[in-house]
């Protein structure tokens, strides 16, 4: 039986990409798109059921799931839809403030919710992988982050680049709200050994840039993973939803879950 999906934001960069590689798909059927009223134009190519309100979109296709890059109001919105409506989602918007992450997770008790910051399968290896460089390389070692990204995104820093400043802080014991430094200037003094930098680059079309610094007493080591076509992030969205059939509510499910 195939797949019901439903693609949110369908005329953006990642919800073109994304309807257009579930129609490739054999296993899964574009059950619908959604897009805004004042974008609903030129959607006919998708072949498939158009709305400009996901609820009624929902109400028409079914058991399904909903796949979404939107925004962090939007996707609250989708996952309140899919409550509502017995579907499940698989979210990969970035910005979410913290009572938007928690509104997700309460959101979560009654609907299969997947989400994830980077759903690049290897992003997702890393974030395992370096707490034990962190632990291998000992206190002496300073952490610090590099991101870049095209001039359009909206957040900073990325959702990604957090995500790796939390799994580092983890691993040396430290609390990011207090130790994490997003930006440097003027006579700030000497480097915390306790801080985690994370900086920001925005420029050109660059999909996604996320580097690593772990710099020691005599060398420093650099561990960058590089998106080179949005289609990483799509792909892993679809083998997202796939996971995701037949899960059960009760929790916010993430990549850390479908890597197991």
């Amino acid at each position: 039986m195939d797949i019901k999906i439903v693609v949110t934001g369908v005329n953006g960069r990642m919800g073109s990409t994304i309807a257009g590689l579930v129609q490739e798909d054999p296993a899964m059927e574009l059950a619908g798109v959604v897009e805004r009223s004042d974008r609903l134009h030129g959607l006919e190519k998708f072949n498939c059921p158009i709305a400009d309100d996901l609820s009624e979109m929902l109400s028409r296709t079914g058991k399904c799931t909903v796949i979404d890059f939107t925004s962090p109001e939007t996707s609250i919105e989708v996952a309140a839809a899919c409550s509502r409506n017995k579907a499940s989602a698989v979210m990969g918007t970035t910005g979410f403030s913290s009572g938007q992450l928690d509104r997700l997770e309460k959101l979560a008790a009654e609907a299969p919710l997947f989400w994830a910051p980077n759903m690049s399968v290897g992003i997702n290896v890393l974030l395992r992988l370096l707490p034990d460089l962190v632990k291998l390389l000992g206190e002496k070692y300073d952490l610090e982050i590099m991101e870049i990204h095209h001039k359009f995104k909206k957040d900073a820093p990325s959702g990604t680049a957090l995500k790796l400043a939390q799994v580092l802080a983890q691993a040396r014991g430290l609390d990011l709200e207090a130790n994490g430094v997003f930006s440097r200037k003027g006579i700030i003094g000497e480097r915390e050994d306790t801080e985690i930098g994370i900086q920001t680059l925005r420029g050109g079309d660059v999909v996604g840039d996320h580097t690593v610094y772990f710099f020691g007493p005599g060398e420093r080591i650099e561990v960058t993973h590089r998106a080179h076509s949005r289609a990483t992030f799509a792909q892993g969205a679809i083998r997202a939803a796939k996971w995701m059939l037949g899960k059960k509510p009760g929790r916010l499910y993430t990549m850390a879950d479908m890597l197991t």
